[in-house]
């Protein structure tokens, strides 16, 4: 049985993509430690074991393995630029360890990917534990869903003409405290802001209730090149409808997933799909088929072991 000492980041995004990677690695058979970085003040403590990994997002691992000198393999999990402050604000100081050949990458952009040449970097779409994202077999309260910061003029517009657009849609918006009040100090009509604004979400069971409640969740993806987030395989997994922007890793979807190329056709597609119930269950049947077989959490950590032991 491998023992992994898995780290739970800050970050909401990282909780949560975390979360399903810790998933993972209970379901092939693991025993897994976690540290939260959030809460726990016990890391000392803990480092005294004897793991076979230490495993986190993005550099949350490496740098508990440098800073404190451990001698054991790390699993690292990017869904943020490797070469950016999203990746942490220490990651020209620690991206240099990715180097080395015990430390090992796994990478959710196809594009980013290649333009790597560490010796341990490896392409790995976002998986969920779908013991958990799945279908509640509720009734939809909200039309619409949006989970994510409106942090640019561009978001913040666009998410404030759609509701103008479809007074008649229940919507809903989920994010942290504080990029709620910011979004709301920027925007033009903050009671829209405020109608729309449901609280925030920071665990895996939450999300997936939140999801089932909404019949549509829409992705405006701000992250990597080619790649979708974390939100795309959640809600197929929970057969709901998701309508992204494009991105070249649809085609992960075999053209089942909807995207949208403006404003206007997100609008027209959001309506359509309201309307025709057997294109809706059509899609999101297939959607499902398609991340249950390639982007579960069981199979995909498993797929970070065997990488790993190959060495």
């Amino acid at each position: 049985m491998k023992r992994i000492l898995a780290i739970l980041p800050v970050s909401i995004g990282g909780r949560l993509t975390t979360s399903s990677m810790i998933d993972g690695f209970s379901q092939n058979g693991c025993e897994v430690v976690v540290f939260d970085e959030l809460f726990d003040k016990n890391l000392k403590k803990l480092l005294k074991g004897d793991y076979d990994y230490i495993a986190g997002y993005d550099f949350s691992a490496l740098k508990i393995k440098i800073d404190n000198n451990l001698d054991i393999p790390s699993l690292n999990y990017f869904s943020d630029d490797i070469r950016s402050k999203a990746s942490g604000e220490d990651w020209k100081k620690y991206v240099k360890y990715l180097e080395e050949d015990d430390n090992y990458t796994f990478y959710w952009d196809k594009v980013l990917t290649g333009y790597e040449n560490f010796k341990n970097i490896h392409y790995l779409p976002h998986f969920v534990n779908f013991e958990i994202y799945k279908d509640l077999d509720i009734e939809p309260e909200f039309d619409l869903m949006f989970a994510g910061r409106l942090d640019t003029d561009y978001r913040l517009s666009f998410f404030e003409e759609l509701i103008t657009k479809l007074p008649h849609l229940n919507v809903a918006w989920f994010a942290i405290d504080r990029h709620y009040k910011d979004a709301r100090k920027r925007a033009q009509y903050p009671e829209l802001i405020d109608l729309c604004y449901r609280g925030f979400i920071d665990n895996e069971k939450d999300m997936a209730q939140a999801i089932n409640n909404s019949k549509i969740v829409f992705n405006m993806n701000s992250q990597g090149i080619s790649s979708l987030n974390y939100r795309t395989f959640q809600t197929a997994a929970c057969k709901r409808l998701m309508i992204s922007d494009f991105r070249e890793e649809l085609a992960l979807f075999d053209g089942e997933m909807p995207f949208y190329e403006d404003f206007s056709d997100l609008v027209f597609k959001i309506e359509s799909y309201l309307e025709d119930k057997e294109a809706y269950n059509h899609i999101v049947e297939n959607c499902y088929r398609i991340a249950r077989q390639s982007h579960n959490s069981k199979d995909c950590v498993r797929y970070m072991l065997k990488t790993a032991s190959k060495k």
